[in-house]
């Protein structure tokens, strides 16, 4: 039997209030980009703290919590770091899931293979028109994308 509306909205709620009491905001969940060449993304607040790795222009994140002048976030593989909020920007940028995507000159299948592009490489969003987003790589380079292949 189906729950009715009202059963199914209860337990919206409830998830909802047991994610913020395990400290969960989901409401803060903010979708950012970084806007440096290079950035660091670290494993805490603070210059101090360890560097796990870096990350390129345009590389997208979804932010979970701030704390002052940093952000703690997660990226396309569900990744956690801290990053410092003047290297990021509200952006439209993508980063691509999949190994050797192909981009291409035009909107579709049937335009030309202009580059492929590997898992873990972010674009800046330059156009949509449907499934298909034009993409710009900080090195210039330029092309179409189907969106089943980013986050």
């Amino acid at each position: 039997m189906m729950p009715s509306i009202q059963q199914a909205a209860r337990v919206g709620l409830l998830i909802l209030l047991a994610g913020f009491a395990l400290g969960a905001h989901p409401v803060l969940a903010e979708r950012l980009a970084i806007k440096s060449d290079i950035a660091n993304i670290r494993s805490g607040p603070g210059t101090n703290t360890e560097i796990l790795w870096q990350v390129e222009k345009y590389y997208p994140i979804l932010v979970v919590q701030k704390q002052g002048d940093w952000y703690l976030f997660k990226d396309f593989e569900g990744d956690e770091g801290w990053i410092h909020k003047s290297l990021v920007a509200p952006l439209d940028t993508v980063v691509v899931k999949r190994d050797n995507c192909n981009v291409r000159s035009g909107p579709g299948t049937e335009n030309e293979i202009h580059f492929v592009a590997e898992r873990g490489i972010p674009f800046k969003v330059t156009k949509r028109e449907g499934v298909w987003l034009q993409i710009e790589h900080a090195d210039g380079d330029v092309g179409w994308i189907h969106k089943t292949l980013i986050w």
